[in-house]
Parts: C-alpha cells; structure tokens; sequence
C-alpha cells in the first residue's frame, strides 16, 4: 500500500506540477499574488487590519488555510476521477487514491504556508514569537476538514453529478463568511451566532491566534471541528467502501 500510494503522488506531482519547477513555483506565486491583491485593496479602504498593523500577515494567516481547505476538498473529491485508469488494477485500491492526494497536497499547502508566512516575516522585520503549535494544530484542523468534506463529496460528486454544480453554488459565500476578511469578533451578534457553525471559522481563528499573541479567539472550538471533520470523513468512506465499484463502473 505505501508502495502504491508513493506512486500516485509521484503521477500527481507530474500531472498537477509537471516535471520541472515552475509548476511549484507557481503554486507560491498564486496565493502571493492573494494575498498581495487583498493587502493592496484593503490597506487603501483601512488605516490598519483587524489585527496588528501588517495587512499581508492578517490576510495570510485567513487566505492560506481557507486556500488550503478547499483545494484540499475539492481534489480529494476529485480521487476516484482522477485516477480511475489505476483502480481497475486490484493492487490498487480507493483508499490508496484518496491519502495520495491528501497527502501530497497537505505537505504542498503547508510548504506553501510556511514559505509565504516566512518571506512576510523576513519582508518586513516583523517580530515574534509564534507560537508554532497553535499554528500546526489549525493546519491539522484544516487538512482534517478538507479530507472529510472531500472523501464524502467523492462519493457524492461520483454518484449524482449535479451535486458538483450543486456544491460549487453553496460555497461561493465561504470566503467572506470563514473569516479570512473580517474577523469573527467585529461580526454582528446575530451573525456571530450562525457563523459559528462554519467549521473554517474556528480553523482561521487558531490560525491567527497562533500568530497574534493578544488575539485570544475565545469562541474556537477544536472539538467540534474534529467532530464535524469525522462524521464526514466515516460517512464518505463507509459510502466508497460500499459503492465504489459501482461508481467504477459508469
């Protein structure tokens, strides 16, 4: 299995990047260019971000792991697609399609993350500390998440076709509703009460308060991040274990 998936990731790695470098060049310079366009916009409306004084750290630390969440989702439920000719071999199987594409695309965003983030504080002189573990437990929660949004919408992008259309419309909002603009806090009461149940708003908040010392982001909650990332997760794999032949098949 390990053989297997190492296989997959290294076709994807060819694939998705192609076999020389400018395709990892360019997945930096896509969420630079990001975070640069929100900075510029934001910083001729605004005397300052919704914490500190910097606008391409505050954008940084809501852009990356919300680009990190759904491009994880979106090709973890593209699995089954994408490597269809493989599977049609019994040595590989459903599961070996899905950890290679969340693997490789985990450690590509967090690569990622950590260059941008680094080249700012570098950029800018910026001080610390950061605290570090508090910055890779919003990536685990954000990976988590993506796996299991992605691993059911496999099942369910495969098995009714409209659900792709269905769920690209649904998610259009999630940008300006998971906190990667305005924060939580500065939200309306009413609002704060229904955003809370975005599972990516809390991801974005520990990111942050990893970042800003000061920032306490009281209303996180990593159990119910964990929770919600799970139910999807078994769900969609329970639903491939039982039906991906027949997905296979049409």
């Amino acid at each position: 299995m390990p053989r297997t998936v190492v296989a997959l990731m290294l076709r994807e790695m060819a694939t998705s990047y192609g076999r020389s470098a400018g395709g990892y060049v360019w997945a930096v310079l896509e969420p630079v260019l990001g975070v640069a366009l929100l900075s510029v916009l934001f910083s001729m409306a605004l005397r300052s971000p919704g914490l500190g004084s910097n606008f391409p750290l505050f954008y940084a630390t809501g852009y990356l792991p919300f680009a990190m969440f759904t491009d994880l989702a979106n090709k973890t439920a593209a699995s089954i697609r994408f490597s269809r000719p493989f599977l049609a071999y019994p040595s590989v199987t459903f599961l070996d399609a899905l950890l290679a594409r969340v693997v490789l695309n985990a450690l590509t965003h967090v690569a990622v993350i950590a260059i941008v983030i680094g080249g700012i504080f570098l950029a800018y002189q910026l001080p610390g500390p950061v605290d570090m573990a508090g910055v890779f437990e919003a990536l685990l929660l954000v990976a988590l998440l993506g796996t299991g949004v992605g691993t059911l919408n496999c099942y369910l992008m495969n098995a009714f076709p409209v659900w792709e259309r269905i769920w690209h419309i649904l998610t259009r909002p999630l940008f300006l509703i998971s906190g990667v603009i305005f924060l939580y806090d500065m939200m309306p009461v009413r609002a704060q009460d229904l955003l809370w149940y975005n599972p990516l708003i809390h991801c974005t908040g520990l990111m942050r308060r990893g970042f800003y010392a000061t920032y306490e982001a009281s209303y996180v909650s990593q159990a119910y991040v964990v929770a919600i990332a799970l139910v999807f997760l078994l769900a969609g794999l329970a639903l491939l274990e039982r039906n991906h032949q027949k997905l296979l098949e049409r």
